[in-house]
């Protein structure tokens, strides 16, 4: 969901334009963002390994994959695999390839700020820079913590704050969740 509203603009293009029509089978998608420090390429459900369409239908029973961006982080491997739970809410699950072994790193949803937990809000509203954010993305990770990204009015991009919460304990984080 870090580039949910892309990856919502691609989704509706790629539907519109036919489900990938102009694209040859077998072909490789360009990738749709190049940056010096990550690479990330478009892909639809049909191009996922197999044992990361697996892992996700496995974490969320029902998921419809509506896409996926293969991205090369850092050194990293990730497949953000973005979809719609069966009650229709959006979810995006981040799998990290690791030695050719595939495992979820975290499953994210949008939601409004009044939901995170009071702890969340009181340690953004006790940061340095406290703002009302106008996205929130709450991140579950697979060690137990959940992360929620605060955004920024006009800088949809990156987070502007992020707050962990562990063990009912929440911080301002000082440096980017590296997921």
């Amino acid at each position: 969901m870090k580039h949910w509203h892309q990856a919502l603009v691609c989704a509706t293009l790629i539907s519109l334009a036919g489900c990938d029509a102009g694209r040859k089978s077998g072909e490789q998608p360009a990738p749709i963002e190049q940056s010096s420090s990550t690479a990330e390429t478009e892909l639809d459900a049909a191009s996922l390994p197999g044992e990361v369409a697996r892992l996700v239908t496995d974490a969320v029973p029902g998921i419809q994959i509506q896409g996926a961006e293969r991205k090369e982080r850092e050194g990293r491997v990730y497949y953000d695999v973005e979809g719609k739970r069966a009650d229709g809410s959006e979810v995006e699950l981040d799998v990290l390839n690791e030695g050719g072994r595939y495992e979820i790193v975290e499953i994210q949803r949008d939601i409004p700020w009044t939901e995170a937990p009071e702890s969340a809000r009181s340690a953004a509203a006790a940061s340095a820079k406290p703002f009302e954010p106008v996205r929130v993305i709450e991140s579950k990770q697979t060690d137990g913590s959940v992360i929620y990204e605060l955004f920024a009015d006009g800088a949809p991009q990156k987070p502007a704050l992020e707050v962990q919460v562990k063990d009912g304990k929440a911080e301002v984080l000082r440096e980017e969740w590296p997921h």
